[in-house]
């Protein structure tokens, strides 16, 4: 009977694997820089290149040889690294975009798709490495290719930071100019947090924090698709009997990356870290977040009831994967990426979902507003609204959220722009047109919420 089991088992992946998309979205290598620092800048930045090359240089192949042995792909190797503004401000240097220039190339010489740490926590306040890396943003995006940052303006403990948040609407504002050639792609390689978690394995917003091994890996699943077959199967059945569903099959998932996780990291004889269980969807057909929900009785995503039918999904996942494997973490729960997700593409052409909607939504998935595609003239301070916004819904409720948000230089409200890959494409979505400017320009703090008063 256990052989029997054990068959079935491997035939099911394998059917999900064929059928329904599932794969392994990323191993990510997670890489501590703090013996890099070095008051001379030239030589801290060889230090890290040195560092990456000799930790990472077997990641791309050792991803290969798991995703032939088991059958399982392995759609991104990745890189994250301690926040380079800890590591730049031990220097008198005053920019920070040959750092970002050396991750580039050291990402490229190991062959792995994106690096992630060009990166700042600036939740209570700015360090002189933290102005500096955020004042380079613009540059050092413009530069590179695969280097992703991110940057934190708030906690639960701390509040949020609104005079940097003030500051990052000009920053991204910048950022989509000095890329207009390539529809203002740099703003894609930038996350905006509150209560960033330290072992995220997506892109843009993973970092190494200081708590992290000297290296780990960290595994992101994937599996929309899978999830989707899954609500099919219990179609007309009760919610109690949907979310049992779900949890089912978000544990046969998680088994996989839980898999995937110790082959690397015993091949590759570094920590295993963490397995986050967040469902994240790609343009292909089938293998969208919209569409799971939609497959629960919504005629389009984003109608009333989304909310409610995102809070039940991304608590299945959890509650599945978190028994199957030996640490959860990074974000987990479902990702809702506008431009990545065919379903809400879709959604945001019928008129069914807004940025409003969205923002509802991230008050109960597991993270923010991410891929959204705004007109090139939308004001800075908006900019800096909408990231407020979110930030203080992560701050209330005690979760991480973030905004990845994409003001497309020339570009107008229904005007579709394509990226292709895994940042697929999407319609340009309007943006409330009264103006936030007078309340931006306070700056300061957001004090803490007073149930953060705890110890």
């Amino acid at each position: 009977m256990s052989a029997m089991i054990n068959k079935e088992n491997i035939l099911e992946t394998i059917r999900m694997i064929q059928d329904e998309n599932l794969d392994i979205r990323t191993i990510t290598m997670a890489i501590s820089l703090f013996d890099c620092a070095d008051p001379d800048g030239p030589r801290a930045r060889q230090k890290i290149r040195n560092k990456i090359l000799t930790l990472a240089g077997h990641l791309v192949a050792v991803g290969q040889e798991i995703e032939s042995e088991f059958g399982i792909p392995i759609v991104n190797k990745r890189i994250a690294v301690t926040p380079i503004s800890l590591i730049a401000g031990a220097t008198s240097e005053d920019n920070y975009v040959e750092f970002a220039r050396t991750l580039d190339l050291a990402a490229k010489e190991v062959g792995v798709d994106f690096i992630g740490g060009f990166s700042a926590l600036v939740h209570k306040g700015l360090t002189k490495g933290d102005r500096i890396l955020i004042d380079s943003l613009p540059a050092a995006l413009a530069a590179t290719d695969v280097v992703c940052s991110s940057i934190n303006v708030g906690t639960t403990r701390a509040g949020l930071n609104m005079t940097v948040i003030k500051d990052m609407g000009h920053i991204i504002k910048e950022i989509s100019r000095l890329t207009a050639d390539k529809n203002s792609i740099g703003c894609a390689k930038l996350t905006v947090f509150a209560n960033a978690v330290e072992d995220n394995p997506f892109m843009a917003g993973a970092f190494t924090g200081i708590g992290e091994p000297e290296c780990a890996i960290n595994v992101g699943i994937s599996g929309p698709g899978v999830i989707r077959a899954a609500v099919e199967k219990a179609r007309g059945e009760t919610f109690d009997v949907l979310a049992d569903t779900i949890k089912r099959m978000a544990f046969k998932i998680t088994r996989v990356g839980q898999l995937v996780a110790q082959e690397a990291s015993q091949r590759l004889q570094v920590s295993s870290g963490i397995v986050d269980l967040s469902l994240a969807p790609t343009p292909r057909p089938g293998d969208s977040i919209a569409n799971i929900l939609e497959e629960m009785g919504l005629e389009s995503c984003g109608t009333h009831g989304t909310t409610a039918a995102l809070a039940l999904l991304t608590d299945s996942i959890k509650k599945g994967g978190l028994m199957a494997c030996s640490h959860a973490g990074g974000l987990s729960g479902a990702f809702i990426p506008v431009s990545e997700d065919a379903g809400m593409v879709e959604a945001v052409k019928k008129g069914s979902i807004s940025i409003d909607k969205l923002e509802a939504m991230t008050s109960v998935c597991s993270v923010g507003l991410d891929m959204i595609l705004i007109p090139g003239d939308t004001p800075a301070e908006t900019i800096s609204a909408i990231i407020a916004d979110e930030a203080a819904i992560g701050m209330i409720n005690s979760k991480t959220t973030s905004v990845r948000i994409i003001p497309v230089y020339g570009k107008k409200a229904g005007d579709e722009v394509e990226y292709g890959g895994l940042l697929g494409k999407a319609t340009v979505m309007s943006v409330n047109p009264f103006s936030s400017k007078e309340f931006i320009q306070r700056s300061g703090r957001i004090p803490a919420p007073i149930h953060s008063f705890r110890n």
